[in-house]
């Protein structure tokens, strides 16, 4: 039986399989959930509108994690909005609410605005043609957003094999029905935002452990080439967004634990 959380955000989309298509995994690996994962929360959240502790109470009081400070909380939903763009592209409603993103004279801030302007003048179908050029497209898209291919050239190489062994010594298992491999840039930010949001349980410091190995070496650049990429208007602005982020969870990650 499915709990509350689950059947609030299953209500909010209209169906299970749009809550599937949303969050960019298969409807049969929503349909076999009892309640929403805890590394789906933020993903769900940001998909739905329904609150975080609404959809796991367990996990979140007043909209947070015990202990969880406004530094990780921002971190976690930066990560967690990448994540949705880079798996999927946006919906009426979640272009609605990104067009209204305002930013401080911060280079974050201003990149928020970028975004909230960018999706301000497009629109779903404009988007979402974007989104099929740049990732899908006629035999493969323009940009491969993988961490083996950044790093090797090819695909599913030793980049990705290390990143697995990794997830799974932190006890962070693959989503049934997830067809992307785990060094896709959507499900790294995913597993970020868990680790910053603390729906992931795992050691201290395993966010900078994922970090520094699995995307630092290889995301800004990819962030870079969606920036620059000559048939992208709003993606170009997502792209904008997330190599700043990069820096500055780099600069971050650089100080001492």
């Amino acid at each position: 039986m499915r709990d509350h959380g689950l059947e609030e955000a299953i209500r909010a989309v209209g169906g299970v399989s749009e809550l599937a298509r949303r969050i960019g995994i298969s409807q049969p690996s929503v349909s076999n959930w009892d309640r929403v994962p805890a590394e789906r929360v933020l993903s769900v959240e940001s998909a739905t509108g329904v609150a975080r502790a609404v959809l796991r109470p367990d996990l979140f009081t007043h909209g947070s994690a015990p202990d969880l400070d406004e530094v990780d909380l921002a971190r976690a939903q930066e990560y967690a909005l990448l994540s949705t763009l880079l798996s999927r592209s946006p919906d009426a409603q979640l272009m609605a609410r990104m067009a209204r993103l305002r930013g401080d004279p911060s280079p974050l801030g201003l990149a928020h605005a970028a975004l909230g302007e960018a999706a301000a003048r497009s629109n779903v179908e404009r988007a979402g043609r974007e989104y099929f050029d740049l990732f899908i497209g006629l035999g493969r898209g323009e940009l491969l957003p993988y961490g083996s291919y950044y790093l090797t050239g090819f695909l599913f190489e030793r980049p990705l094999a290390r990143l697995r062994s990794d997830l799974k010594r932190l006890g962070i298992e693959r989503t049934e029905g997830q067809s992307e491999p785990e060094d896709h840039a959507a499900i790294l930010c995913e597993v970020m935002a868990g680790l910053a949001g603390r729906t992931i349980e795992a050691p201290a410091g395993a966010d900078r452990e994922i970090f520094q190995k699995h995307m630092a070496p290889w995301m800004g650049r990819f962030f870079g080439d969606l920036e620059r990429s000559q048939t992208a208007d709003f993606y170009a602005r997502v792209g904008a967004l997330g190599q700043t982020f990069m820096e500055v969870e780099t600069e971050a990650f650089a100080l001492p634990a």
